[in-house]
Protein backbone atom coordinates (compact mmCIF):
# COMPACT_ATOMS: atom_id res chain seq x y z
CA UNK A 1 0.00 0.00 0.00
CA UNK A 2 1.46 3.28 -1.21
CA UNK A 3 1.79 5.88 1.52
CA UNK A 4 1.11 9.73 1.52
CA UNK A 5 1.63 13.04 3.79
CA UNK A 6 -1.58 14.25 2.57
CA UNK A 7 -4.46 12.97 -0.04
CA UNK A 8 -6.97 15.73 -1.35
CA UNK A 9 -10.50 14.37 -2.33
CA UNK A 10 -11.34 16.10 -4.98
CA UNK A 11 -9.45 18.48 -7.60
CA UNK A 12 -11.69 21.68 -7.70
CA UNK A 13 -10.54 25.08 -6.90
CA UNK A 14 -10.78 24.23 -3.35
CA UNK A 15 -8.40 21.11 -3.44
CA UNK A 16 -5.89 22.86 -5.99
CA UNK A 17 -5.73 25.74 -3.31
CA UNK A 18 -5.10 23.43 -0.46
CA UNK A 19 -2.45 21.30 -2.49
CA UNK A 20 -0.48 24.41 -3.18
CA UNK A 21 -0.52 25.59 0.37
CA UNK A 22 0.08 22.21 1.56
CA UNK A 23 3.05 22.36 -0.58
CA UNK A 24 4.36 25.60 0.45
CA UNK A 25 4.07 25.05 3.79
CA UNK A 26 6.20 22.18 3.99
CA UNK A 27 4.09 18.87 2.88
CA UNK A 28 6.12 17.01 0.36
CA UNK A 29 4.30 13.90 -0.77
CA UNK A 30 0.62 14.76 -1.83
CA UNK A 31 -1.71 13.55 -3.81
CA UNK A 32 -4.93 15.10 -5.82
CA UNK A 33 -7.81 12.39 -6.33
CA UNK A 34 -10.53 14.09 -9.10
CA UNK A 35 -13.72 11.87 -10.68
CA UNK A 36 -13.69 14.18 -13.83
CA UNK A 37 -11.26 13.67 -16.51
CA UNK A 38 -9.13 17.49 -16.14
CA UNK A 39 -8.94 19.35 -13.31
CA UNK A 40 -11.22 22.71 -12.40
CA UNK A 41 -14.31 21.23 -11.23
CA UNK A 42 -17.38 23.07 -11.48
CA UNK A 43 -15.33 26.27 -12.51
CA UNK A 44 -14.92 24.38 -16.38
CA UNK A 45 -18.24 25.20 -17.07
CA UNK A 46 -18.66 28.39 -15.86
CA UNK A 47 -17.55 30.84 -18.81
CA UNK A 48 -18.95 34.22 -17.61
CA UNK A 49 -16.36 36.36 -15.33
CA UNK A 50 -16.43 37.78 -12.25
CA UNK A 51 -13.83 35.49 -10.24
CA UNK A 52 -10.75 35.72 -9.02
CA UNK A 53 -11.60 39.61 -7.70
CA UNK A 54 -10.22 39.36 -4.26
CA UNK A 55 -7.20 36.18 -4.89
CA UNK A 56 -5.91 38.12 -7.97
CA UNK A 57 -6.73 41.73 -7.84
CA UNK A 58 -8.58 40.90 -11.89
CA UNK A 59 -11.77 39.74 -13.08
CA UNK A 60 -11.74 36.62 -14.69
CA UNK A 61 -13.97 33.26 -16.17
CA UNK A 62 -13.84 30.15 -13.95
CA UNK A 63 -11.71 28.06 -16.47
CA UNK A 64 -8.93 31.06 -16.15
CA UNK A 65 -9.35 31.29 -12.59
CA UNK A 66 -8.99 27.23 -12.38
CA UNK A 67 -6.13 27.46 -14.70
CA UNK A 68 -4.17 29.55 -12.57
CA UNK A 69 -4.36 27.02 -9.98
CA UNK A 70 -3.70 24.10 -11.97
CA UNK A 71 -0.63 26.04 -13.18
CA UNK A 72 0.52 26.16 -9.67
CA UNK A 73 0.01 22.40 -8.98
CA UNK A 74 1.80 21.49 -11.90
CA UNK A 75 5.08 24.15 -11.31
CA UNK A 76 5.32 22.44 -7.71
CA UNK A 77 4.98 19.02 -9.49
CA UNK A 78 2.00 18.26 -7.27
CA UNK A 79 0.76 14.59 -8.66
CA UNK A 80 -2.67 13.75 -9.14
CA UNK A 81 -5.14 10.57 -10.69
CA UNK A 82 -8.05 12.10 -12.58
CA UNK A 83 -10.82 9.81 -13.87
CA UNK A 84 -10.90 7.90 -9.96
CA UNK A 85 -13.72 7.69 -8.01
CA UNK A 86 -13.01 7.26 -4.22
CA UNK A 87 -15.51 4.62 -2.76
CA UNK A 88 -14.78 4.78 0.68
CA UNK A 89 -11.86 6.54 3.29
CA UNK A 90 -11.70 4.78 7.12
CA UNK A 91 -10.79 6.56 10.30
CA UNK A 92 -7.71 5.62 9.72
CA UNK A 93 -7.51 7.69 6.72
CA UNK A 94 -7.14 4.35 4.35
CA UNK A 95 -8.59 5.67 0.39
CA UNK A 96 -10.16 3.18 -1.58
CA UNK A 97 -10.23 4.33 -4.97
CA UNK A 98 -10.60 3.10 -8.58
CA UNK A 99 -10.07 4.22 -11.87
CA UNK A 100 -9.15 2.25 -15.15
CA UNK A 101 -5.61 2.22 -15.15
CA UNK A 102 -4.88 1.14 -11.65
CA UNK A 103 -8.22 -0.94 -10.93
CA UNK A 104 -9.92 -0.84 -7.30
CA UNK A 105 -6.86 0.51 -5.14
CA UNK A 106 -5.66 1.52 -1.06
CA UNK A 107 -3.63 4.06 0.15
CA UNK A 108 -2.94 5.45 3.27
CA UNK A 109 -2.67 9.29 4.06
CA UNK A 110 -1.36 10.75 7.25
CA UNK A 111 -3.86 13.89 6.47
CA UNK A 112 -6.53 13.52 4.34
CA UNK A 113 -8.18 16.90 3.06
CA UNK A 114 -12.17 16.50 1.87
CA UNK A 115 -12.88 19.14 -0.97
CA UNK A 116 -15.69 17.29 -2.75
CA UNK A 117 -17.91 20.44 -3.42
CA UNK A 118 -21.19 20.35 -3.53
CA UNK A 119 -24.37 19.17 -5.47
CA UNK A 120 -27.79 20.48 -6.85
CA UNK A 121 -30.52 20.03 -5.18
CA UNK A 122 -33.06 17.54 -7.99
CA UNK A 123 -36.48 17.63 -8.59
CA UNK A 124 -37.34 14.72 -6.53
CA UNK A 125 -36.49 16.94 -3.18
CA UNK A 126 -38.76 19.51 -4.51
CA UNK A 127 -42.33 17.86 -4.52
CA UNK A 128 -42.67 19.38 -7.79
CA UNK A 129 -46.51 17.77 -8.53
CA UNK A 130 -46.98 16.85 -12.30
CA UNK A 131 -45.96 14.28 -15.13
CA UNK A 132 -42.26 14.17 -15.45
CA UNK A 133 -41.90 15.28 -18.97
CA UNK A 134 -38.39 15.81 -20.87
CA UNK A 135 -37.23 19.76 -20.43
CA UNK A 136 -36.67 19.73 -16.68
CA UNK A 137 -33.09 20.46 -15.74
CA UNK A 138 -31.22 21.31 -12.76
CA UNK A 139 -29.89 24.77 -13.91
CA UNK A 140 -25.98 23.31 -13.64
CA UNK A 141 -26.87 20.60 -15.81
CA UNK A 142 -28.22 23.33 -18.28
CA UNK A 143 -25.31 25.45 -17.77
CA UNK A 144 -22.93 22.08 -18.59
CA UNK A 145 -25.06 21.26 -21.57
CA UNK A 146 -24.62 25.16 -23.62
CA UNK A 147 -21.37 25.88 -22.25
CA UNK A 148 -19.54 22.86 -22.61
CA UNK A 149 -21.22 20.46 -24.81
CA UNK A 150 -22.81 22.45 -27.54
CA UNK A 151 -26.72 22.38 -27.14
CA UNK A 152 -29.93 24.13 -26.05
CA UNK A 153 -31.77 22.96 -23.36
CA UNK A 154 -34.68 24.74 -25.04
CA UNK A 155 -36.11 27.63 -26.23
CA UNK A 156 -38.93 29.26 -23.67
CA UNK A 157 -37.87 29.15 -20.28
CA UNK A 158 -39.16 29.48 -16.62
CA UNK A 159 -36.83 28.97 -13.69
CA UNK A 160 -37.73 28.07 -10.41
CA UNK A 161 -35.18 29.63 -7.30
CA UNK A 162 -32.73 31.92 -7.73
CA UNK A 163 -29.90 30.85 -6.53
CA UNK A 164 -26.58 32.10 -8.49
CA UNK A 165 -26.40 29.55 -10.80
CA UNK A 166 -30.23 29.97 -12.12
CA UNK A 167 -29.66 33.93 -11.90
CA UNK A 168 -26.86 33.13 -14.30
CA UNK A 169 -28.32 30.69 -16.24
CA UNK A 170 -31.69 32.94 -17.11
CA UNK A 171 -28.41 35.29 -18.57
CA UNK A 172 -26.97 33.37 -20.53
CA UNK A 173 -30.12 31.35 -22.24
CA UNK A 174 -31.03 35.05 -22.92
CA UNK A 175 -27.79 35.53 -24.73
CA UNK A 176 -28.36 32.14 -26.67
CA UNK A 177 -31.17 33.79 -27.71
CA UNK A 178 -33.45 31.86 -25.30
CA UNK A 179 -36.79 33.36 -23.54
CA UNK A 180 -37.02 33.80 -19.99
CA UNK A 181 -40.33 34.16 -18.84
CA UNK A 182 -40.12 34.39 -14.87
CA UNK A 183 -38.00 33.28 -12.29
CA UNK A 184 -40.27 32.24 -9.40
CA UNK A 185 -38.89 31.70 -5.28
CA UNK A 186 -40.23 30.32 -3.15
CA UNK A 187 -39.03 32.29 -0.38
CA UNK A 188 -39.70 35.88 0.59
CA UNK A 189 -35.92 36.29 -0.19
CA UNK A 190 -33.73 35.68 -3.26
CA UNK A 191 -30.86 32.89 -2.40
CA UNK A 192 -28.39 34.79 -5.08
CA UNK A 193 -26.20 37.42 -4.89
CA UNK A 194 -27.51 41.11 -5.28
CA UNK A 195 -25.15 41.34 -8.06
CA UNK A 196 -26.49 38.81 -9.80
CA UNK A 197 -30.37 40.06 -9.71
CA UNK A 198 -29.11 43.40 -11.48
CA UNK A 199 -26.93 41.48 -14.13
CA UNK A 200 -28.51 38.95 -14.69
CA UNK A 201 -31.98 39.33 -14.34
CA UNK A 202 -33.04 43.55 -13.84
CA UNK A 203 -30.26 44.33 -17.62
CA UNK A 204 -32.34 42.02 -19.25
CA UNK A 205 -36.08 42.83 -17.92
CA UNK A 206 -36.53 39.20 -16.49
CA UNK A 207 -38.92 39.31 -13.67
CA UNK A 208 -38.53 37.70 -10.47
CA UNK A 209 -41.24 36.92 -8.54
CA UNK A 210 -40.75 36.32 -4.76
CA UNK A 211 -42.65 34.08 -2.67
CA UNK A 212 -43.91 31.71 -5.76
CA UNK A 213 -43.75 28.26 -6.70
CA UNK A 214 -44.51 25.91 -9.58
CA UNK A 215 -47.65 23.60 -8.74
CA UNK A 216 -48.69 22.13 -12.12
CA UNK A 217 -45.98 20.82 -14.95
CA UNK A 218 -47.88 19.85 -18.43
CA UNK A 219 -46.46 17.38 -20.55
CA UNK A 220 -45.83 13.62 -20.98
CA UNK A 221 -43.29 13.51 -23.91
CA UNK A 222 -42.03 16.85 -23.76
CA UNK A 223 -42.55 20.01 -21.24
CA UNK A 224 -45.10 22.02 -22.92
CA UNK A 225 -46.13 24.47 -19.60
CA UNK A 226 -46.35 24.70 -16.12
CA UNK A 227 -48.25 26.65 -13.77
CA UNK A 228 -47.04 28.66 -10.79
CA UNK A 229 -48.63 30.68 -7.58
CA UNK A 230 -48.29 32.63 -4.96
CA UNK A 231 -47.54 31.01 -1.24
CA UNK A 232 -48.52 31.97 2.17
CA UNK A 233 -45.98 32.56 4.99
CA UNK A 234 -46.32 28.29 5.34
CA UNK A 235 -45.54 28.18 2.08
CA UNK A 236 -48.45 26.89 0.65
CA UNK A 237 -50.07 28.04 -2.67
CA UNK A 238 -53.08 30.53 -2.17
CA UNK A 239 -55.88 29.86 -4.07
CA UNK A 240 -56.30 32.46 -7.06
CA UNK A 241 -52.59 33.58 -7.73
CA UNK A 242 -52.28 30.81 -10.61
CA UNK A 243 -50.28 32.14 -13.42
CA UNK A 244 -49.64 29.81 -16.35
CA UNK A 245 -46.67 29.88 -19.04
CA UNK A 246 -46.36 28.39 -22.09
CA UNK A 247 -43.01 26.73 -22.07
CA UNK A 248 -40.64 23.48 -23.36
CA UNK A 249 -38.23 24.05 -20.45
CA UNK A 250 -37.44 24.21 -16.66
CA UNK A 251 -34.82 24.69 -14.69
CA UNK A 252 -34.07 24.33 -11.11
CA UNK A 253 -32.09 26.47 -8.80
CA UNK A 254 -33.30 25.70 -5.57
CA UNK A 255 -30.27 24.88 -3.14
CA UNK A 256 -27.14 23.55 -3.04
CA UNK A 257 -25.85 20.53 -0.98
CA UNK A 258 -22.80 19.69 0.29
CA UNK A 259 -21.34 16.08 -0.91
CA UNK A 260 -20.91 14.70 2.09
CA UNK A 261 -21.50 10.67 1.33
CA UNK A 262 -17.55 9.88 2.14
CA UNK A 263 -17.54 11.57 5.10
CA UNK A 264 -20.80 10.15 7.00
CA UNK A 265 -19.59 7.23 5.68
CA UNK A 266 -16.06 7.29 7.67
CA UNK A 267 -18.18 8.89 10.53
CA UNK A 268 -17.18 12.65 10.78
CA UNK A 269 -19.84 14.79 12.53
CA UNK A 270 -21.88 16.97 10.14
CA UNK A 271 -23.82 19.71 11.15
CA UNK A 272 -27.19 19.78 10.18
CA UNK A 273 -27.87 23.08 9.15
CA UNK A 274 -25.07 23.54 6.55
CA UNK A 275 -24.84 19.43 5.97
CA UNK A 276 -21.25 19.79 6.16
CA UNK A 277 -18.54 18.41 8.84
CA UNK A 278 -18.30 20.52 12.13
CA UNK A 279 -14.98 22.01 11.92
CA UNK A 280 -12.25 23.63 14.33
CA UNK A 281 -10.30 26.67 13.98
CA UNK A 282 -7.97 24.71 11.73
CA UNK A 283 -10.87 23.36 9.60
CA UNK A 284 -9.98 19.66 11.35
CA UNK A 285 -13.35 17.46 11.31
CA UNK A 286 -14.52 15.81 14.32
CA UNK A 287 -11.77 12.68 13.64
CA UNK A 288 -8.45 13.95 13.84
CA UNK A 289 -6.22 14.22 10.60
CA UNK A 290 -9.26 15.34 8.33
CA UNK A 291 -9.60 18.35 7.37
CA UNK A 292 -12.48 19.75 4.95
CA UNK A 293 -12.57 23.23 2.72
CA UNK A 294 -14.93 24.66 0.24
CA UNK A 295 -18.65 24.13 -0.38
CA UNK A 296 -18.11 20.26 0.99
CA UNK A 297 -17.78 22.34 4.01
CA UNK A 298 -21.16 25.19 3.59
CA UNK A 299 -21.97 26.32 0.03
CA UNK A 300 -20.04 29.97 -0.68
CA UNK A 301 -20.89 32.54 -2.63
CA UNK A 302 -17.45 33.69 -3.92
CA UNK A 303 -14.71 30.64 -5.49
CA UNK A 304 -11.93 33.73 -3.91
CA UNK A 305 -13.40 32.45 -0.42
CA UNK A 306 -13.12 29.03 -1.00
CA UNK A 307 -9.67 29.32 -1.85
CA UNK A 308 -9.18 30.91 0.70
CA UNK A 309 -10.35 28.75 3.04
CA UNK A 310 -9.01 25.84 1.33
CA UNK A 311 -5.35 27.41 1.44
CA UNK A 312 -5.69 27.78 5.26
CA UNK A 313 -7.22 23.93 5.23
CA UNK A 314 -3.84 22.98 3.48
CA UNK A 315 -1.89 24.65 5.71
CA UNK A 316 -3.07 23.33 8.79
CA UNK A 317 -3.18 19.38 7.41
CA UNK A 318 1.20 20.31 6.35
CA UNK A 319 1.62 21.42 10.43
CA UNK A 320 -0.48 18.23 11.52
CA UNK A 321 1.76 16.21 9.40
CA UNK A 322 4.80 18.40 10.49
CA UNK A 323 3.74 17.20 13.95
CA UNK A 324 3.18 14.02 13.45
CA UNK A 325 -0.23 14.29 14.80
CA UNK A 326 0.50 15.42 18.24
CA UNK A 327 -2.26 18.07 19.17
CA UNK A 328 -1.82 17.71 22.76
CA UNK A 329 -3.43 19.95 24.91
CA UNK A 330 -6.01 21.16 22.59
CA UNK A 331 -9.61 22.74 24.05
CA UNK A 332 -12.42 23.19 21.79
CA UNK A 333 -14.76 26.59 22.76
CA UNK A 334 -17.45 26.90 21.03
CA UNK A 335 -18.76 29.84 18.96
CA UNK A 336 -22.70 30.53 19.95
CA UNK A 337 -24.64 32.53 18.12
CA UNK A 338 -28.10 34.85 18.69
CA UNK A 339 -30.49 37.07 16.44
CA UNK A 340 -29.74 35.48 13.37
CA UNK A 341 -26.84 33.70 12.35
CA UNK A 342 -27.29 30.07 12.11
CA UNK A 343 -24.63 28.77 11.82
CA UNK A 344 -20.64 29.45 11.53
CA UNK A 345 -17.64 27.92 10.04
CA UNK A 346 -15.73 27.13 12.34
CA UNK A 347 -17.43 25.77 14.87
CA UNK A 348 -15.31 25.88 17.77
CA UNK A 349 -11.85 27.67 18.38
CA UNK A 350 -8.59 26.86 20.71
CA UNK A 351 -6.68 29.94 20.29
CA UNK A 352 -3.43 27.92 20.56
CA UNK A 353 -3.55 26.79 17.25
CA UNK A 354 -5.85 29.72 15.93
CA UNK A 355 -3.45 31.62 13.84
CA UNK A 356 -3.07 35.48 13.65
CA UNK A 357 -6.43 36.31 12.31
CA UNK A 358 -9.19 33.53 12.54
CA UNK A 359 -12.09 34.23 9.85
CA UNK A 360 -15.26 33.35 10.95
CA UNK A 361 -18.38 32.96 8.65
CA UNK A 362 -22.13 32.72 8.72
CA UNK A 363 -25.18 33.27 7.42
CA UNK A 364 -28.32 34.71 8.34
CA UNK A 365 -31.69 33.18 8.18
CA UNK A 366 -33.39 35.98 6.87
CA UNK A 367 -33.02 39.95 5.27
CA UNK A 368 -32.18 42.00 8.24
CA UNK A 369 -31.46 45.47 8.23
CA UNK A 370 -29.53 48.03 10.41
CA UNK A 371 -28.33 45.49 12.67
CA UNK A 372 -24.86 45.57 14.58
CA UNK A 373 -22.67 42.48 14.31
CA UNK A 374 -21.20 42.12 17.48
CA UNK A 375 -18.51 39.58 18.52
CA UNK A 376 -18.24 38.92 22.81
CA UNK A 377 -14.99 37.10 24.42
CA UNK A 378 -16.06 36.05 27.82
CA UNK A 379 -18.60 38.71 27.71
CA UNK A 380 -16.16 41.68 26.64
CA UNK A 381 -17.37 42.73 23.19
CA UNK A 382 -14.20 42.95 20.82
CA UNK A 383 -16.11 43.72 17.36
CA UNK A 384 -18.76 46.20 16.81
CA UNK A 385 -19.75 46.70 13.13
CA UNK A 386 -22.96 48.00 11.71
CA UNK A 387 -24.49 46.41 8.78
CA UNK A 388 -26.96 48.07 6.85
CA UNK A 389 -28.04 44.88 4.84
CA UNK A 390 -28.07 41.30 5.74
CA UNK A 391 -29.45 38.39 3.38
CA UNK A 392 -29.06 34.59 3.72
CA UNK A 393 -27.76 34.63 -0.15
CA UNK A 394 -24.70 36.70 1.17
CA UNK A 395 -21.93 35.49 3.53
CA UNK A 396 -20.81 37.50 6.55
CA UNK A 397 -18.02 37.16 8.12
CA UNK A 398 -15.60 38.61 11.74
CA UNK A 399 -11.82 38.51 12.08
CA UNK A 400 -10.67 37.47 15.36
CA UNK A 401 -7.00 38.69 15.63
CA UNK A 402 -4.43 37.14 17.97
CA UNK A 403 -4.36 40.26 20.44
CA UNK A 404 -8.15 39.30 21.31
CA UNK A 405 -7.26 36.04 22.34
CA UNK A 406 -4.35 36.98 24.14
CA UNK A 407 -6.56 39.50 26.29
CA UNK A 408 -8.29 36.61 27.29
CA UNK A 409 -6.13 34.22 28.30
CA UNK A 410 -8.73 31.89 30.27
CA UNK A 411 -11.02 31.97 27.50
CA UNK A 412 -14.03 29.94 27.88
CA UNK A 413 -17.25 31.83 25.66
CA UNK A 414 -17.39 32.48 21.94
CA UNK A 415 -20.28 34.55 21.07
CA UNK A 416 -21.22 36.18 17.51
CA UNK A 417 -24.57 37.95 18.36
CA UNK A 418 -26.87 39.95 15.62
CA UNK A 419 -28.42 42.99 17.77
CA UNK A 420 -30.73 45.73 16.19
CA UNK A 421 -28.91 49.25 15.94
Amino acid sequence: MENYDIIIIGGGPAGLAAAVSAHDAGAENILILERDNRLGGILNQCIHNGFGLHTFKEELTGPEYAQRFIDQVKERKIPYKLNTMVMDISKDKVVTAMNRTDGLFQIKAKAVILTMGCRERPRGALNIPGFRPAGIYTAGTAQRLVNIEGYMPGRRVVILGSGDIGLIMARRMTLEGAKVLVVAELMPFSGGLKRNIVQCLDDFHIPLKLSHTVIDVEGKERLTGLTIAAVDENRRPIPGTEERYDCDTLLLSCGLIPENELSRGMGVELNRITNGPKVNESLETSIPGVFAAGNVLHVHDLVDYVSEEAGAAGRAAAAYVAADGNESGRREIPIHVAGGPRYTVPCTIDPKYAGNKETVRFRVGSVMKNHFVNVYLDGERVIHRKRPVMAPGEMEEVVLTRSMFDAHPDLSDISIKVEEA
